[in-house]
């Protein structure tokens, strides 16, 4: 018989072997990578909410560098470079012919933080016959930007105060939703103290009777408290005390505003101007005015 068929060995197949990566596909990798991420860095950079994210973490850093050190309740607000009593929410300003010409819209859209100006006092009258040549202007353009506004009367306590109410009242027409008429007095001019207050309730009096409100009365601290104090306590005040954190009166004092500083700078208006505050909020500020 023959001899029976050998099987041939089967010859395994050696494993595949990986080409080894070329410098060139490494780079061509690493370069997919970068594009892949530079694309997503763009959009990142591209994006308004990461520039709104960046400023307002700038602005806040920034805001807390300048205030370190200072205090809290009486800050710096660089806009209008004063430093501003913290806890009141209604501000203000006091203009006459001094500030020359008013742009009033300007004065209405500047703001920093939640500082902005709501009210303005504007001189009207002086004495008896001199009325600032500004005053129409500025009582015609300020609510038009929507300023509330009052008038106020420089008081000479050597003339008649029935005098110079009349002339006020012939000078200003005061209308729904004004402040009150305001005299303003700060000086005796050579006059007796018991004279000046003689002609101050006589010009309160003319006020009070010809429109049914009581005129606000304006004066700086040392002369309220050296003539003013216990004399005209029924009447709302408005103080002048600059660059202090506090008004610093009685709590019994019925004191409405507080003039705090004379040297701020507001867009729209060339020169320093008044800077004001009201006590309480915008509520109580509203109950105030003109109906």
């Amino acid at each position: 018989m023959p001899p029976a068929d050998k099987k041939s060995p089967v010859k395994k197949k050696a494993p595949a072997r990986k080409k080894p990566t070329t410098k060139k596909q490494q780079r061509t990798v690493i370069s997919v990578d970068w594009i892949i991420g530079g694309c997503f860095l763009l959009l990142i950079l591209l994006s308004p909410f990461y520039y709104g994210y960046i400023l307002k973490f700038g602005s806040a850093t920034w805001r807390w560098i300048i205030d370190s050190g200072e205090d809290t309740h009486y800050r710096k607000y660089n806009n209008f470079n004063i430093h501003i009593p913290d806890g009141y929410t209604v501000h203000g300003i006091d203009v006459s012919s001094y500030q020359g010409r008013i742009n009033w819209k300007q004065v209405k859209a500047m703001h920093e933080g939640d500082v902005h100006i709501s009210f303005a006092f504007i001189k009207a009258t002086e004495g008896v016959l001199s009325v600032d040549p500004y005053f129409q202007r500025n009582w015609r353009e300020a609510p038009k930007a929507g300023i509330v506004c009052g008038a106020y009367h420089f008081f000479l306590p050597q003339k008649s105060g029935t005098w110079q109410a009349k002339f006020f009242l012939q000078t200003v027409k005061t209308e729904k939703g004004d402040l009150p008429m305001v005299v303003d007095v700060e000086r005796l001019y050579r006059v007796k103290p018991e004279k000046m207050r003689e002609q101050l309730e006589s010009f309160i009096k003319v006020i009070e009777s010809r429109t049914g409100i009581k005129p606000i009365i304006y004066t700086n601290l040392k002369f309220y408290q050296d003539y003013l104090q216990g004399y005209f306590d029924g009447y709302t005040l408005w103080i002048a005390h600059y660059y202090q954190p506090k008004l610093l009166v009685s709590n019994k004092t019925n004191w409405k505003f507080w003039q705090h500083s004379d040297k701020a700078r507001v867009n729209g208006i060339n020169h320093v101007v008044d800077f004001n505050v009201f006590k309480g909020d915008s509520t109580e500020f509203e109950k105030l005015l003109v109906r």
